[in-house]
């Protein structure tokens, strides 16, 4: 699993100038030759976004240790053996191989699990030589602690076999090695990431993702455009060593729930070239750029107010960005999960109607009409990103035969009443109801979410239903059905073509979960098709 974004403190430099207090590193591998230390075992390797399954410990690795053998010349001079201080008890292998590989290429490690320190064998000496320079300026960190980079006094680590089974190193340097393949096909290890949003069932901005990537370390640049109908991003840090932090960190992380995921490599581009501050570029260093829309610029111009963003259409960056993936950012309250419904009929709504309605968008856990406004009502998701959804497809669609409005409520939670208050049954809690749409991980549903639409996608038939049957069903509960049409491969799916969309929402409210037979419950949604 992988770790929450709220666990991975921001990436940068540390300005500490003296070592923690170390053992000597030969006396350190003195005990090594002698087994007083196991070699860390642990395989929950991560690599390139991947994460790699935990096995367990393997007796010959503590054999390892004991074997290792290094060569030794020159205390004190440039190696390509990297000796790491500091180190958290967790890391694996990967982590200690993904601060060597900006520098070139891998070609050996070693972790001791006792000691906290590490050892990273470089292919020569140039390449371990920059990445001592470089964290000599710029302190490293892993899960958070400093840890420090020196050379080792010895020239060469050299293993033997066991250690050349211990499947958790072995898969770090072959991971290495195939990121550092990448290069025909994609940009090698450098400042600039290409970020790919797949299944975007809601609409991420270029703010929401300065949101994230700000978590890892500081975003110079923002490049936001479409390609081949998907969201994609160029975003720019300033070292390479950040944008190594943020692609191990965020790739294959989800923005919200089961959906916009992140899959991040290196571009090609070194640097962007950003000539407008609007809501589809951001050069961060520059603030004073032109947005490209010349009544805008003329009235900052006026103002004197460089361009420091844009809001997304009905809804706060943040609000956008505190997505139930676990983003938490300082300072923020939690995200709204109440909706306030208004201009509601009050003859036909009841709790049950509105649970099922924005059901469509989400799991609904309470619905409270107002007592003295009964053409009000508040509705409680149970994700953050699933009250935009419901905003995004529901406000002002007619229902009922008046148009609902759907805002974020004032309120954090929808208040059950207390024992004894009247309250007449406009109040409903739906915390453990069956019939909650998503609350397996990972649903499918959430890639089958559309607006309202005159066309409802029916699932759930039984053989011993027929055409007839169903459209019967909808017609006496009102709706006029214009055609139907069961699916050629799977006949316990069908669409049903109605009237009009209000039409279409009346019927979904009275017809999902209708029974259709002893064992079977109609399942109705909306569908993007036609027929």
């Amino acid at each position: 699993m992988k770790r929450p974004f709220s666990e991975y403190p921001p990436a940068g430099p540390s300005s500490p100038n003296t070592l923690p207090d170390e053992e000597d590193e030969d006396e350190v591998m003195l005990k090594i030759e002698r087994g007083s230390d196991e070699l860390l075992s642990q395989t929950g390797a991560v690599s390139n976004g991947s994460v790699m399954s935990p096995a367990p410990n393997h007796a010959d690795n503590n054999n390892d240790a004991k074997k290792v053998k290094l060569d030794t010349k020159n205390p004190g001079a440039p190696s390509r053996v990297i000796h790491i201080r500091n180190i958290p008890n967790e890391v694996t292998e990967a982590e200690i191989v993904h601060l060597g590989i900006p520098f070139g290429k891998v070609t050996n490690v070693l972790v001791l699990k006792g000691k906290n320190q590490a050892f990273l064998e470089m292919s020569d000496e140039v390449a371990a030589t920059t990445m001592v320079n470089y964290f000599t300026n710029c302190t490293a960190q892993l899960r958070g602690r400093a840890v420090y980079v020196q050379f080792s006094n010895h020239k060469e680590l050299k293993t033997d076999q066991n250690h050349s089974n211990n499947p958790s190193a072995q898969a770090a340097l072959q991971a290495a090695q195939a990121l550092v393949n990448q290069t025909d096909t994609q940009g090698g290890p450098n400042t600039v990431l290409r970020v790919i949003v797949e299944h975007m069932i809601y609409p991420v901005t270029l703010d929401v993702l300065y949101q994230i990537f700000s978590r890892v370390g500081k975003v110079l640049k923002i490049v936001t455009f479409t390609k081949n109908n998907t969201f994609q991003a160029l975003i720019q840090y300033p070292d390479v060593v950040t944008a190594q932090a943020a692609k191990m960190t965020l790739d294959g992380q989800n923005i919200y729930n089961a959906c916009c995921t992140l899959r991040i490599e290196y571009s090609k581009l070194s640097n962007l070239n950003v000539k407008y501050n609007n809501d589809k570029s951001r050069d961060y260093t520059n603030p004073n750029l032109p947005t490209g829309d010349p009544a805008l610029d003329s009235a900052l111009a006026i103002g004197g107010m460089p361009f420091t963003g844009m809001p997304l259409a009905g809804v706060t960056p943040t609000a956008a960005a505190l997505g139930a993936a676990g983003i938490r950012l300082p300072g923020q309250p939690s995200p709204n999960c109440v909706l306030l419904v208004s201009n509601l009929n009050e003859e036909m709504v009841t709790p049950d109607a509105l649970f099922t309605l924005f059901g469509v968008y989400g799991d609904v856990l309470r619905v409270k009409i107002l007592f003295n406004k009964k053409d009000n009502a508040l509705v409680q998701m149970s994700e953050p990103h699933q009250t935009q959804l419901a905003i995004s497809h529901l406000d002002k669609m007619k229902t009922w035969g008046k148009q609902i409005r759907v805002t974020l409520s004032k309120h954090q939670t929808v208040q059950l009443p207390k024992e004894g208050q009247p309250d007449a049954g406009l109040t409903k809690d739906y915390t453990n109801s069956p019939l909650h749409r998503f609350k397996k991980p990972g649903s499918k549903n959430y890639q089958n979410i559309y607006p309202p639409s005159a066309t409802l996608h029916l699932s759930n038939i039984p053989p011993t239903v027929d055409e007839e049957q169903i459209k019967d069903a909808f017609t006496h509960a009102g709706a006029s059905v214009k055609a139907f049409k069961f699916f050629p491969k799977d006949r316990k799916m069908a669409l049903i073509q109605l009237g009009s969309v209000e039409e279409a929402i009346a019927a979904l409210i009275k017809m999902h979960n209708f029974q259709l037979s002893d064992s079977s419950h109609l399942r109705v949604s909306f569908s993007k098709s036609t027929i």
